[in-house]
C-alpha cells in the first residue's frame, strides 16, 4: 500500500529516538513535513531530522516540554506561524518510573502522569484548535499494551497509558463532527534502548508471553501510525490498535 502524505504537517512528540524516531522518518518518507519534538536531547532530535531528510523528506527539531501547557502552546503557535496548520499529531512522548506501588514516591507518580497523560492532553488541545478550523486532522496517541492488561511494578506508567486510551475515546467523540479522527496504538515489547538494557533472563520471560516469540520493531509501530494518518483510515476513529505480537488479545 502506497501512502502519500505530501503537503501535510506532522508533529511527533518524543521524536528524537526509538519509536518516535521511526514514526518521524516514516511520515517524512511519505511526504509530510515533520516537527520532531524533544525535551533535552537536541542532538538526537537533529539526528532524527537528518534521517528524515535522508529518507527523502524534511523536518525540524522543536524543543519543548509536553508537561508544561505554556510551553506546548508556544510551540504550537510557532508551528502555526511557520506552516499555518497541523495535519497529524502523534503523542509519543513518555517516561516510566518503575517500582512497587507501596514504595512509590509521590514525585514519581505525578511526574509520570504529567508527561504521559497531561502532556498528551496539552498537545492535543493546542493542536485540535488548528485542526478544528481546518475541519480535518488526525491525532494518534501512543499508549501501551500494559495500559490494557496491567503490569506489576509499573503503576504510574500503566495508569497513564490506560488514561490515554480513555482520553482517545473521549476526544474521538468530541472532535468527530469537525472531521478529526483520534485513535490509539498500544505497542507491546518493542526493540528499543529500554528493552535492550533488560537482563537476558527477563528478556526470555517477556518473550514467553508473546505468541509471535519476538519483540516488535519501531518500524512496525511507525507502519501502524502511517496507516492511521492516511486517507485510507478516515473512517476509523476512537479505536485502539494493538501492535503486540499477540501478547494481549
Amino acid at each position: 500500500m502506497t501512502i502519500n502524505l505530501e503537503g501535510q504537517v506532522a508533529l511527533v512528540t518524543g521524536g528524537s529516538r526509538g519509536i518516535g524516531r521511526a514514526i518521524s522518518v516514516r511520515l517524512a518518507e511519505q511526504g509530510a513535513f515533520v516537527y520532531v519534538n524533544y525535551r533535552s536531547g537536541e542532538e538526537a532530535a537533529k539526528e532524527t531530522v537528518a534521517a528524515c531528510q535522508a529518507a527523502g523528506g524534511d523536518g525540524q527539531a522543536l524543543g519543548f516540554d509536553v508537561g508544561s501547557s505554556e510551553s506546548v502552546d508556544e510551540a504550537v503557535a510557532q508551528i502555526k506561524s511557520e506552516k499555518g496548520k497541523i495535519d497529524i499529531l502523534v503523542n509519543n512522548a513518555g517516561i516510566s518510573k518503575d517500582g512497587l506501588f507501596i514504595r512509590m514516591k509521590d514525585e514519581d507518580w505525578h511526574t509520570t502522569l504529567n508527561i504521559n497523560l497531561n502532556g498528551s492532553f496539552y498537545v492535543a488541545r493546542a493542536a485540535a484548535k488548528l485542526m478544528m478550523k481546518a475541519r480535518t486532522g488526525t491525532i494518534i496517541n501512543i499508549s501501551s499494551v500494559v495500559g490494557e492488561m496491567g503490569n506489576a511494578g509499573q503503576a504510574p506508567y500503566v495508569s497513564s497509558k490506560a488514561g490515554l486510551i480513555g482520553l482517545t475515546k473521549s476526544l474521538a467523540r468530541e472532535l468527530a463532527s469537525r472531521g478529526i479522527t483520534v485513535n490509539a496504538i498500544t505497542p507491546g515489547f518493542i526493540e528499543t534502548d529500554m528493552t535492550a538494557a533488560l537482563d537476558e533472563k527477563l528478556q526470555e520471560e517477556h518473550l514467553k508471553a508473546i505468541p509471535l516469540s519476538r519483540y516488535g520493531k519501531p518500524e512496525e509501530i511507525a507502519g501502524a501510525v502511517s496507516f492511521l494518518a492516511s486517507p485510507d483510515a478516515k473512517y476509523i476513529t476512537g479505536q485502539v490498535l494493538g501492535v503486540n505480537g499477540g501478547m494481549y488479545m
